[in-house]
């Protein structure tokens, strides 16, 4: 598999509520960072898949009614992966609706994904949501 084709197996996994095929794309040591802002970041880099589904996914299901990541660019050189998107989820405290623009960079090795960084709006993500004070 091609580093382009991990990734566009994780958002695949990912659309299909299927975490341990996520997980499972992860390199044991994978290194997640949540945009600087976001409530998420709290404990970013998550450190292994374990951190990241405690941490990033199960507070996502707490936090969204609705959480969905739209896909429209991939771009593949070396290790890096370049994914630009948009994340659209209803926020499950106050049913905001948000649509924010996404640009996420991967770093994949040896067929695991080794490394994520997360750009995002953090202040439309923090309407739907809360965030840090």
């Amino acid at each position: 598999m091609t580093n382009k084709e991990v990734i566009e197996a994780l958002y695949a996994a990912f659309a299909a509520g299927d975490i341990p095929a996520v997980t499972a794309l992860m390199a044991d040591d994978i290194h997640w960072s949540e945009a600087e802002g976001n409530k998420l970041a709290d404990r970013s880099p998550y450190k292994g898949p374990q951190a990241v589904v405690e941490g990033v996914f199960q507070r996502l299901a707490e936090d969204f009614e609705t959480f969905e990541v739209e896909i429209d660019t991939i771009l593949s050189e070396g290790d890096l992966v370049v994914t630009a998107g948009r994340y659209r989820g209803t926020g499950r405290a106050n049913g905001i609706t948000i649509a924010p623009r996404i640009a996420s960079f991967w770093t994949v090795k040896d067929g695991k994904i080794a490394a994520f960084q997360q750009h995002v709006d953090t202040l439309i993500l923090a309407q739907a949501v809360g965030g840090p004070e």
